[in-house]
Protein backbone atom coordinates (compact mmCIF):
# COMPACT_ATOMS: atom_id res chain seq x y z
CA UNK A 1 0.00 0.00 0.00
CA UNK A 2 2.64 2.19 -0.39
CA UNK A 3 1.99 3.06 -3.78
CA UNK A 4 -1.83 3.16 -3.00
CA UNK A 5 -3.76 2.30 -6.47
CA UNK A 6 -6.33 5.27 -7.22
CA UNK A 7 -9.46 2.59 -6.66
CA UNK A 8 -7.52 1.68 -3.27
CA UNK A 9 -7.96 5.60 -2.37
CA UNK A 10 -11.32 5.90 -3.42
CA UNK A 11 -12.01 2.44 -1.50
CA UNK A 12 -10.94 4.06 1.27
CA UNK A 13 -13.00 7.35 0.97
CA UNK A 14 -16.54 6.34 0.67
CA UNK A 15 -15.53 4.18 3.48
CA UNK A 16 -14.92 7.49 5.29
CA UNK A 17 -17.74 9.34 3.98
CA UNK A 18 -19.85 6.47 5.38
CA UNK A 19 -18.73 6.33 8.15
CA UNK A 20 -19.15 9.94 8.60
CA UNK A 21 -22.74 9.80 7.49
CA UNK A 22 -23.23 6.76 10.38
CA UNK A 23 -21.36 8.86 12.95
CA UNK A 24 -23.54 12.33 11.91
CA UNK A 25 -26.63 11.67 14.20
CA UNK A 26 -24.30 12.02 17.44
CA UNK A 27 -24.38 15.11 16.93
CA UNK A 28 -27.67 16.19 17.60
CA UNK A 29 -29.01 16.41 21.13
CA UNK A 30 -29.36 13.45 23.68
CA UNK A 31 -25.35 12.50 23.30
CA UNK A 32 -23.78 11.57 26.24
CA UNK A 33 -20.40 13.09 25.49
CA UNK A 34 -18.44 12.27 29.27
CA UNK A 35 -19.74 8.96 27.97
CA UNK A 36 -18.44 8.82 24.85
CA UNK A 37 -15.03 10.97 26.17
CA UNK A 38 -13.80 8.88 28.39
CA UNK A 39 -14.39 5.43 26.50
CA UNK A 40 -12.58 7.49 23.55
CA UNK A 41 -9.78 7.95 26.14
CA UNK A 42 -9.95 4.42 27.03
CA UNK A 43 -9.66 2.98 23.41
CA UNK A 44 -6.84 4.95 22.52
CA UNK A 45 -5.17 4.19 25.34
CA UNK A 46 -5.31 0.57 24.97
CA UNK A 47 -4.75 0.95 20.96
CA UNK A 48 -1.83 2.61 22.09
CA UNK A 49 -0.42 -0.10 24.02
CA UNK A 50 -1.07 -2.69 21.60
CA UNK A 51 1.00 -1.03 18.35
CA UNK A 52 3.55 -0.52 20.83
CA UNK A 53 3.34 -4.33 21.71
CA UNK A 54 3.83 -5.74 17.69
CA UNK A 55 1.91 -5.36 14.59
CA UNK A 56 0.52 -9.05 14.67
CA UNK A 57 -1.10 -8.55 18.20
CA UNK A 58 -4.94 -7.86 17.69
CA UNK A 59 -6.50 -4.66 18.28
CA UNK A 60 -7.63 -3.33 21.73
CA UNK A 61 -11.82 -3.92 21.42
CA UNK A 62 -12.77 -4.34 24.84
CA UNK A 63 -13.89 -0.80 25.02
CA UNK A 64 -14.60 -0.21 21.76
CA UNK A 65 -17.42 -2.63 22.61
CA UNK A 66 -17.96 -1.97 25.26
CA UNK A 67 -19.34 1.71 23.47
CA UNK A 68 -21.87 -0.59 21.43
CA UNK A 69 -23.42 -1.92 24.62
CA UNK A 70 -23.78 1.24 25.71
CA UNK A 71 -24.33 3.70 23.59
CA UNK A 72 -26.08 4.45 20.52
CA UNK A 73 -25.07 3.06 17.28
CA UNK A 74 -24.04 6.80 16.06
CA UNK A 75 -22.81 7.52 19.41
CA UNK A 76 -20.38 3.94 19.49
CA UNK A 77 -19.06 5.06 15.96
CA UNK A 78 -17.08 7.88 17.54
CA UNK A 79 -15.36 5.99 20.28
CA UNK A 80 -12.61 4.54 17.82
CA UNK A 81 -12.25 8.02 16.17
CA UNK A 82 -9.13 10.00 17.68
CA UNK A 83 -7.34 6.58 18.57
CA UNK A 84 -7.13 5.84 15.26
CA UNK A 85 -6.32 9.02 13.55
CA UNK A 86 -3.70 9.72 16.82
CA UNK A 87 -2.14 5.86 16.38
CA UNK A 88 1.66 5.12 15.72
CA UNK A 89 1.67 3.64 11.55
CA UNK A 90 4.87 2.47 10.65
CA UNK A 91 4.15 2.31 6.88
CA UNK A 92 3.10 5.33 4.41
CA UNK A 93 0.79 6.69 3.45
CA UNK A 94 0.56 7.26 7.48
CA UNK A 95 -2.61 9.21 7.27
CA UNK A 96 -4.55 7.34 4.26
CA UNK A 97 -3.67 4.10 6.99
CA UNK A 98 -5.33 6.15 9.66
CA UNK A 99 -7.92 7.29 7.71
CA UNK A 100 -8.60 3.58 6.61
CA UNK A 101 -8.76 2.75 10.40
CA UNK A 102 -10.56 4.91 11.49
CA UNK A 103 -13.49 4.46 8.65
CA UNK A 104 -13.44 1.01 9.39
CA UNK A 105 -13.96 0.82 13.12
CA UNK A 106 -16.34 3.34 13.14
CA UNK A 107 -18.50 0.93 10.56
CA UNK A 108 -18.20 -1.54 12.31
CA UNK A 109 -19.25 -0.52 15.70
CA UNK A 110 -21.69 1.51 13.72
CA UNK A 111 -23.32 -1.88 12.52
CA UNK A 112 -22.62 -3.98 15.67
CA UNK A 113 -24.70 -1.29 17.23
CA UNK A 114 -27.59 -1.12 14.69
CA UNK A 115 -27.68 -5.10 15.53
CA UNK A 116 -27.54 -5.31 19.45
CA UNK A 117 -30.31 -2.14 19.47
CA UNK A 118 -32.79 -3.86 16.82
CA UNK A 119 -32.41 -7.65 19.10
CA UNK A 120 -33.72 -5.45 22.11
CA UNK A 121 -29.90 -5.77 23.80
CA UNK A 122 -30.12 -2.27 25.99
CA UNK A 123 -33.31 -3.24 27.71
CA UNK A 124 -31.99 -6.86 28.31
CA UNK A 125 -28.49 -5.58 29.77
CA UNK A 126 -30.02 -2.70 31.78
CA UNK A 127 -29.84 -2.86 35.75
CA UNK A 128 -30.83 -5.32 36.27
CA UNK A 129 -29.15 -7.20 33.32
CA UNK A 130 -31.11 -10.24 32.35
CA UNK A 131 -29.34 -13.07 31.99
CA UNK A 132 -28.61 -15.21 29.37
CA UNK A 133 -31.05 -13.66 27.20
CA UNK A 134 -28.64 -10.70 26.62
CA UNK A 135 -25.67 -13.02 25.69
CA UNK A 136 -27.58 -13.39 22.59
CA UNK A 137 -27.99 -10.07 20.88
CA UNK A 138 -24.52 -9.13 22.15
CA UNK A 139 -23.20 -12.82 20.29
CA UNK A 140 -25.09 -11.54 17.44
CA UNK A 141 -23.66 -8.09 17.30
CA UNK A 142 -20.11 -8.98 17.80
CA UNK A 143 -20.60 -11.21 14.94
CA UNK A 144 -21.69 -8.59 12.80
CA UNK A 145 -18.63 -6.21 14.09
CA UNK A 146 -15.99 -8.94 12.87
CA UNK A 147 -17.83 -9.46 9.41
CA UNK A 148 -17.78 -6.12 8.60
CA UNK A 149 -14.31 -5.36 9.42
CA UNK A 150 -13.76 -8.62 7.40
CA UNK A 151 -15.87 -7.94 4.39
CA UNK A 152 -14.23 -4.41 4.94
CA UNK A 153 -10.25 -5.88 5.11
CA UNK A 154 -11.42 -7.93 1.86
CA UNK A 155 -12.30 -5.02 -0.32
CA UNK A 156 -8.52 -3.30 0.78
CA UNK A 157 -6.80 -6.48 -0.88
CA UNK A 158 -8.51 -6.14 -3.54
CA UNK A 159 -8.50 -2.75 -4.56
CA UNK A 160 -4.68 -1.92 -2.47
CA UNK A 161 -2.82 -5.00 -3.12
CA UNK A 162 -4.85 -6.86 -6.71
CA UNK A 163 -5.76 -9.64 -4.61
CA UNK A 164 -8.48 -11.87 -6.66
CA UNK A 165 -11.96 -11.18 -5.59
CA UNK A 166 -12.06 -15.15 -5.03
CA UNK A 167 -9.43 -15.26 -3.16
CA UNK A 168 -9.32 -11.84 -0.52
CA UNK A 169 -12.44 -13.00 1.73
CA UNK A 170 -11.10 -16.63 2.21
CA UNK A 171 -10.68 -16.96 6.18
CA UNK A 172 -10.09 -13.70 7.18
CA UNK A 173 -14.08 -13.67 9.48
CA UNK A 174 -12.92 -17.15 10.92
CA UNK A 175 -9.58 -15.70 11.52
CA UNK A 176 -10.97 -12.82 13.29
CA UNK A 177 -13.50 -13.89 15.09
CA UNK A 178 -11.73 -15.39 18.04
CA UNK A 179 -9.97 -12.73 19.48
CA UNK A 180 -13.41 -10.55 18.64
CA UNK A 181 -15.76 -13.01 20.66
CA UNK A 182 -13.15 -12.40 23.33
CA UNK A 183 -12.82 -9.22 23.40
CA UNK A 184 -16.76 -8.62 23.55
CA UNK A 185 -17.54 -10.76 26.34
CA UNK A 186 -15.05 -8.25 28.11
CA UNK A 187 -16.85 -5.54 26.81
CA UNK A 188 -20.43 -6.72 27.41
CA UNK A 189 -18.87 -7.20 31.46
CA UNK A 190 -17.70 -3.43 31.37
CA UNK A 191 -21.11 -2.35 29.94
CA UNK A 192 -23.31 -4.05 32.62
CA UNK A 193 -21.29 -3.45 34.83
CA UNK A 194 -21.12 0.64 33.95
CA UNK A 195 -24.61 0.78 34.24
CA UNK A 196 -24.72 -1.24 37.48
CA UNK A 197 -24.77 0.37 40.83
CA UNK A 198 -20.99 -0.09 41.01
CA UNK A 199 -20.21 2.45 38.13
CA UNK A 200 -17.47 2.87 35.66
CA UNK A 201 -14.86 2.80 38.27
CA UNK A 202 -15.73 -1.16 38.64
CA UNK A 203 -16.04 -1.13 34.59
CA UNK A 204 -12.37 -0.41 34.39
CA UNK A 205 -11.35 -3.54 36.27
CA UNK A 206 -12.67 -5.48 33.54
CA UNK A 207 -9.57 -3.98 31.13
CA UNK A 208 -6.97 -5.71 33.85
CA UNK A 209 -7.00 -9.17 32.81
CA UNK A 210 -7.33 -8.06 29.14
CA UNK A 211 -4.44 -6.11 29.59
CA UNK A 212 -2.10 -8.99 31.15
CA UNK A 213 -3.49 -11.22 28.18
CA UNK A 214 -2.48 -8.28 25.36
CA UNK A 215 0.63 -8.12 26.99
CA UNK A 216 0.95 -12.29 27.35
CA UNK A 217 0.47 -12.46 22.89
CA UNK A 218 2.47 -9.70 22.63
CA UNK A 219 5.51 -12.00 24.46
CA UNK A 220 4.70 -14.84 22.15
CA UNK A 221 4.39 -12.35 18.73
CA UNK A 222 7.78 -10.97 19.57
CA UNK A 223 9.55 -14.38 20.09
CA UNK A 224 7.89 -15.69 16.96
CA UNK A 225 9.18 -12.40 15.46
CA UNK A 226 12.66 -13.46 16.75
CA UNK A 227 12.52 -16.63 15.17
CA UNK A 228 11.34 -15.28 11.85
CA UNK A 229 14.57 -12.89 12.13
CA UNK A 230 16.60 -15.69 12.37
CA UNK A 231 15.47 -17.14 9.77
CA UNK A 232 15.45 -14.79 7.39
CA UNK A 233 19.08 -14.08 8.32
CA UNK A 234 20.03 -17.43 7.44
CA UNK A 235 18.06 -17.54 4.17
CA UNK A 236 19.82 -14.32 3.58
CA UNK A 237 23.33 -15.42 4.06
CA UNK A 238 22.72 -18.29 1.43
CA UNK A 239 20.87 -16.28 -1.12
CA UNK A 240 23.92 -14.07 -0.81
CA UNK A 241 25.85 -17.47 -1.60
CA UNK A 242 24.46 -18.57 -4.10
CA UNK A 243 22.83 -16.55 -6.31
CA UNK A 244 21.60 -19.00 -8.56
CA UNK A 245 18.76 -20.24 -6.95
CA UNK A 246 18.40 -16.72 -4.88
CA UNK A 247 14.24 -16.49 -3.90
CA UNK A 248 14.19 -20.76 -3.92
CA UNK A 249 13.67 -21.12 -0.56
CA UNK A 250 11.13 -18.92 0.07
CA UNK A 251 9.00 -20.18 -2.73
CA UNK A 252 9.85 -23.92 -1.46
CA UNK A 253 8.58 -22.44 1.71
CA UNK A 254 5.18 -21.65 -0.01
CA UNK A 255 4.68 -24.96 -1.75
CA UNK A 256 5.57 -26.98 1.10
CA UNK A 257 2.66 -25.17 2.93
CA UNK A 258 0.26 -25.34 -0.35
CA UNK A 259 0.83 -29.32 0.28
CA UNK A 260 0.42 -28.96 3.81
CA UNK A 261 -1.86 -27.51 3.80
CA UNK A 262 -4.18 -30.27 1.13
CA UNK A 263 -3.11 -32.99 3.47
CA UNK A 264 -5.10 -31.17 6.27
CA UNK A 265 -1.91 -30.81 8.55
CA UNK A 266 -2.88 -28.74 11.31
CA UNK A 267 -1.62 -24.79 11.68
CA UNK A 268 1.60 -25.81 14.07
CA UNK A 269 2.60 -28.46 11.13
CA UNK A 270 1.82 -26.18 8.60
CA UNK A 271 4.38 -23.64 10.02
CA UNK A 272 7.01 -26.15 10.50
CA UNK A 273 6.63 -27.00 6.90
CA UNK A 274 6.93 -23.58 5.61
CA UNK A 275 10.26 -23.02 8.22
CA UNK A 276 11.60 -26.36 7.06
CA UNK A 277 10.66 -25.29 3.08
CA UNK A 278 12.66 -21.63 3.53
CA UNK A 279 15.65 -23.44 5.56
CA UNK A 280 16.10 -26.42 3.45
CA UNK A 281 19.08 -25.14 1.52
CA UNK A 282 20.71 -23.64 4.90
CA UNK A 283 23.32 -26.00 4.56
CA UNK A 284 24.83 -24.50 1.43
CA UNK A 285 26.45 -21.81 3.88
CA UNK A 286 29.47 -24.92 4.12
CA UNK A 287 29.48 -25.78 0.89
CA UNK A 288 32.44 -23.76 -1.08
CA UNK A 289 31.30 -20.93 -3.14
CA UNK A 290 33.22 -22.28 -6.18
CA UNK A 291 31.11 -25.43 -6.48
CA UNK A 292 28.06 -23.47 -5.93
CA UNK A 293 28.77 -20.83 -8.52
CA UNK A 294 30.53 -23.11 -11.09
CA UNK A 295 30.18 -23.22 -15.07
CA UNK A 296 29.39 -26.32 -16.62
CA UNK A 297 29.30 -30.03 -15.21
CA UNK A 298 30.69 -31.42 -11.41
CA UNK A 299 33.23 -33.94 -11.05
CA UNK A 300 32.19 -36.80 -8.56
CA UNK A 301 34.26 -35.50 -6.05
CA UNK A 302 33.06 -32.06 -6.09
CA UNK A 303 29.29 -33.57 -6.48
CA UNK A 304 29.94 -35.64 -3.28
CA UNK A 305 30.73 -32.01 -1.55
CA UNK A 306 27.86 -30.52 -2.71
CA UNK A 307 25.93 -33.66 -1.06
CA UNK A 308 27.23 -32.91 2.37
CA UNK A 309 24.45 -29.80 2.34
CA UNK A 310 22.07 -31.49 4.23
CA UNK A 311 24.17 -33.28 6.30
CA UNK A 312 25.47 -29.60 7.12
CA UNK A 313 22.36 -27.70 7.23
CA UNK A 314 20.77 -30.24 9.86
CA UNK A 315 24.24 -29.56 12.03
CA UNK A 316 23.61 -25.44 11.95
CA UNK A 317 20.12 -25.52 12.67
CA UNK A 318 20.41 -28.96 15.16
CA UNK A 319 20.55 -26.59 18.43
CA UNK A 320 17.30 -24.15 17.42
CA UNK A 321 14.29 -25.96 19.20
CA UNK A 322 11.37 -24.26 17.79
CA UNK A 323 12.20 -25.98 14.42
CA UNK A 324 10.92 -29.08 15.52
CA UNK A 325 10.39 -31.49 12.97
CA UNK A 326 11.77 -29.29 10.32
CA UNK A 327 15.10 -30.45 11.08
CA UNK A 328 13.95 -33.60 9.87
CA UNK A 329 13.16 -31.94 6.66
CA UNK A 330 16.61 -30.43 6.23
CA UNK A 331 18.19 -33.40 6.52
CA UNK A 332 16.13 -35.64 4.18
CA UNK A 333 14.58 -33.75 1.97
CA UNK A 334 17.27 -35.58 -1.26
CA UNK A 335 16.37 -38.77 -0.18
CA UNK A 336 14.21 -40.31 -2.66
CA UNK A 337 11.78 -43.19 -2.40
CA UNK A 338 13.45 -45.94 -3.85
CA UNK A 339 16.08 -45.34 -1.73
CA UNK A 340 18.61 -43.70 -4.05
CA UNK A 341 19.01 -40.51 -2.66
CA UNK A 342 21.09 -38.86 -0.01
CA UNK A 343 22.37 -38.83 2.42
CA UNK A 344 21.23 -42.01 3.67
CA UNK A 345 19.60 -43.66 1.50
CA UNK A 346 16.28 -44.28 3.14
CA UNK A 347 12.91 -46.01 1.43
CA UNK A 348 9.46 -45.03 1.39
CA UNK A 349 8.41 -44.43 4.97
CA UNK A 350 11.21 -44.68 6.23
CA UNK A 351 11.43 -40.75 4.90
CA UNK A 352 10.13 -38.57 7.24
CA UNK A 353 6.53 -37.20 5.86
CA UNK A 354 8.04 -33.41 6.55
CA UNK A 355 11.36 -34.17 3.86
CA UNK A 356 8.55 -35.86 1.51
CA UNK A 357 6.78 -32.81 1.44
CA UNK A 358 9.83 -30.25 0.73
CA UNK A 359 11.03 -32.65 -1.91
CA UNK A 360 8.29 -32.57 -4.01
CA UNK A 361 8.00 -28.62 -3.30
CA UNK A 362 12.59 -28.32 -3.57
CA UNK A 363 11.57 -29.63 -7.17
CA UNK A 364 8.35 -28.00 -8.27
CA UNK A 365 10.45 -24.76 -8.08
CA UNK A 366 13.66 -25.88 -9.30
CA UNK A 367 11.45 -26.38 -12.57
CA UNK A 368 9.22 -23.71 -12.80
CA UNK A 369 12.01 -21.19 -12.21
CA UNK A 370 14.32 -19.83 -14.50
CA UNK A 371 17.81 -20.17 -14.43
CA UNK A 372 21.10 -19.36 -16.14
CA UNK A 373 21.74 -22.49 -17.80
CA UNK A 374 17.89 -22.92 -18.62
CA UNK A 375 14.12 -21.53 -19.07
CA UNK A 376 11.48 -22.38 -16.71
CA UNK A 377 9.05 -25.32 -17.32
CA UNK A 378 5.73 -24.29 -17.94
CA UNK A 379 3.49 -25.41 -14.16
CA UNK A 380 1.71 -27.87 -16.54
CA UNK A 381 5.24 -29.32 -17.30
CA UNK A 382 6.32 -29.71 -14.28
CA UNK A 383 3.03 -31.24 -12.84
CA UNK A 384 3.47 -33.94 -15.49
CA UNK A 385 7.24 -34.84 -14.69
CA UNK A 386 6.50 -34.73 -11.25
CA UNK A 387 3.93 -37.41 -11.45
CA UNK A 388 6.09 -39.29 -13.81
CA UNK A 389 8.94 -39.75 -10.70
CA UNK A 390 6.23 -40.65 -8.24
CA UNK A 391 6.59 -43.31 -6.63
CA UNK A 392 10.45 -43.95 -7.58
CA UNK A 393 11.66 -40.80 -6.66
CA UNK A 394 8.77 -38.61 -5.24
CA UNK A 395 5.70 -39.83 -2.66
CA UNK A 396 2.89 -40.31 -4.74
CA UNK A 397 0.64 -38.65 -2.05
CA UNK A 398 2.66 -35.23 -1.98
CA UNK A 399 2.65 -35.60 -5.59
CA UNK A 400 -1.16 -35.38 -5.73
CA UNK A 401 -1.20 -33.38 -2.93
CA UNK A 402 0.68 -30.18 -4.88
CA UNK A 403 -1.23 -30.68 -8.16
CA UNK A 404 -4.81 -30.39 -6.91
CA UNK A 405 -3.42 -27.18 -4.32
CA UNK A 406 -1.95 -25.54 -8.17
CA UNK A 407 -5.38 -26.33 -9.76
CA UNK A 408 -7.20 -24.41 -6.61
CA UNK A 409 -4.95 -21.55 -6.44
CA UNK A 410 -2.40 -21.32 -9.01
CA UNK A 411 1.16 -20.84 -8.78
CA UNK A 412 2.80 -17.33 -9.55
CA UNK A 413 6.61 -18.73 -11.18
CA UNK A 414 8.96 -15.96 -10.09
CA UNK A 415 12.28 -15.68 -12.12
CA UNK A 416 14.63 -16.46 -9.82
CA UNK A 417 18.32 -14.17 -9.61
CA UNK A 418 20.30 -16.76 -11.99
CA UNK A 419 18.41 -15.58 -14.81
CA UNK A 420 20.09 -12.19 -14.41
CA UNK A 421 23.55 -14.13 -14.08
CA UNK A 422 25.12 -15.05 -17.35
CA UNK A 423 27.02 -18.47 -18.41
CA UNK A 424 30.05 -17.79 -19.74
CA UNK A 425 30.79 -18.75 -23.75
CA UNK A 426 30.62 -22.46 -24.21
CA UNK A 427 30.41 -22.71 -20.72
CA UNK A 428 26.55 -23.21 -20.79
CA UNK A 429 25.91 -24.65 -17.05
CA UNK A 430 24.14 -28.35 -17.10
CA UNK A 431 23.67 -31.02 -14.79
CA UNK A 432 26.11 -32.42 -13.07
CA UNK A 433 26.45 -35.37 -15.18
CA UNK A 434 25.79 -33.36 -18.21
CA UNK A 435 22.86 -32.79 -20.76
CA UNK A 436 20.37 -34.97 -20.07
CA UNK A 437 21.23 -35.76 -16.20
CA UNK A 438 18.96 -35.35 -13.53
CA UNK A 439 19.21 -31.30 -12.46
CA UNK A 440 17.96 -29.64 -9.37
CA UNK A 441 16.84 -33.17 -7.67
CA UNK A 442 14.64 -33.40 -10.82
CA UNK A 443 15.08 -35.98 -13.24
CA UNK A 444 15.60 -35.46 -17.16
CA UNK A 445 14.90 -38.85 -18.57
CA UNK A 446 15.62 -42.03 -17.13
CA UNK A 447 15.99 -42.01 -13.26
CA UNK A 448 19.75 -41.66 -12.54
CA UNK A 449 21.05 -44.53 -9.46
CA UNK A 450 22.07 -41.56 -7.46
CA UNK A 451 20.20 -38.29 -7.37
CA UNK A 452 22.44 -35.10 -7.43
CA UNK A 453 21.92 -32.12 -5.13
CA UNK A 454 19.88 -29.57 -5.77
CA UNK A 455 22.54 -26.68 -6.85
Amino acid sequence: MRSVPVWARGYVLCAALGAAACAAPAFGPGTAWPVVGLLALLYAGGEHTVVRSGPAVPAFYPVLLAAVFLLPPAAAALVAVPGALLARVERRPRWLRRLWRAAQLALAAWAAGRTYAALDGPAAASAPPDFPYVLLPAAVAVLCFAAVIAALDGGILVAAEGVPPRHAWRGLLPGSLAPVAVHGLAGLMMAVLWDSRYGPLAALLVLLPMGVSCWVFAQYHRERSAHQATIRALVQAVDIKDRYTRGHSERVGRASVLIARELGMDDARVELLRFAGILHDVGKLGVPTRLLRKEGPLTPQERRVIELHPEYGHEMVRGIGFLGEARAAILHHHERIDGSGYPYGLTGRQIPECARVVAVADAFDAMTSSRSYRRARPVAAAVTELRRCAGAQFDPAMVGALARALDRYGWDAEVTAGGEAKASAGARRTGPDGPGSPVDGVVSGAPAARGPAAR
